[in-house]
């Protein structure tokens, strides 16, 4: 198994796509050999890709807007690697979007990969897997890693704490700002952009947003202000100001300090993660547990409370 490993890790470095295919495989379906997986990777070397997450209600353009950075990006040369998360399909359980039809152009494209993840339930628009999977395409060499959410709308502040730098799209006459504030989104933005700004009420969603930061929570001397930028990714009309905005913001990032920060807040947001689902494994939570049953009858009759059956479930895990 660990020669199996160490080839695939060898192969995705060496730019081999159904290599790579077959390790985020493995990450989304929890394989039993991905701890080994990691530590192949980390032996492989670090790269340090830079993360961009791009997330926005349905309809606001993501996939295009994705696209269009793609293609930017491989005119600087650089390698982009893209994790879209898509709704999960009832009958199959993977992702239900996964022709990616709005990325096509760049399907032939051998320093371009993208991969469409299901989110399988999970809230907070990318799936629990993303952190990992984005590990994967940083250690076999990616310059570029985006990941664009499942598009939920009210739930997606969870990319925040995967990426460097987050970009919030937004479109005229689908709610713009109030709605962005109302899902929370308005706080982990970096970037802010209005696509499809050549229809109607695009001035008006501009200056609604810029009057929001503006009103918005206090910020320190030298702290980040969200910046707006204005798109048509149809046309690739804004997308050269979009990628000079991220260009700004990884340079703040690095100038600060605040980047190497977030990578730390994201390696020990993973960690969580990671450690939450082997100590569930560890428990046994299943509907059937006999341990558990026998709890929870005891919870009902008032022998012992919900924190302290979960106590004793951990304890003799």
């Amino acid at each position: 198994m660990t020669s199996d490993v160490e080839g695939l890790v060898k192969a995705a470095g060496s730019h081999d796509a159904r290599a790579l295919g077959k390790l985020l495989s493995m990450v989304e379906d929890n394989d039993p050999a991905l701890p080994a997986v990691m530590s192949a990777l980390r032996g492989a070397g670090v790269h340090a890709s830079y993360v961009i997450g791009l997330t926005g209600a349905p309809g606001v353009g993501k996939s295009t807007t994705t696209s269009a950075l793609i293609s930017l990006w491989r005119e600087r040369e650089q390698r982009v690697g893209v994790l879209a998360v898509d709704p999960t399909s009832p009958f199959t359980g993977g992702a239900l979007l996964g022709d990616r039809v709005r990325m096509q152009m760049h399907a032939t494209d051998t320093d371009v990969f993208i991969r469409s993840m299901a989110s399988r339930g999970q809230l907070g628009g990318i799936a629990a897997s993303t952190p990992q999977a984005v590990r994967v395409l940083e250690a076999t060499g990616f310059d570029v890693v985006l990941v664009e959410t499942v598009g939920v709308g009210q739930a997606e502040v969870e990319i925040a704490a995967t990426a460097d730098t987050t970009v919030v799209l937004l479109a005229p006459g689908m709610g713009d700002g109030i709605q962005a504030a109302k899902a929370g989104l308005l706080e982990v933005a970096d970037l802010l952009v209005v696509n499809k700004a050549d229809r109607d009420g695009a001035d008006a969603a501009v200056r609604e947003l810029q009057n929001m930061i503006a009103t918005g929570a206090d910020r320190e001397p030298g702290q980040w202000r969200p910046v707006v930028v204005r798109a048509t990714a149809t046309a690739a009309g804004g997308i050269d100001e979009l990628v000079e905005a991220i260009d700004k913001h990884r340079a703040w990032l690095a100038s600060t300090g605040a980047g190497e920060r977030r990578r730390v807040d994201r390696a020990a947001h993973e960690i969580r993660s990671i450690a939450l689902a082997l100590l569930s494994a560890r428990i046994g939570l299943r509907a059937d547990d006999a341990r558990l049953g026998e709890l929870a009858a005891a919870v009902v009759v008032g022998t012992i409370d919900a924190y302290a059956a979960a106590g004793v479930l951990v304890n003799e895990s």
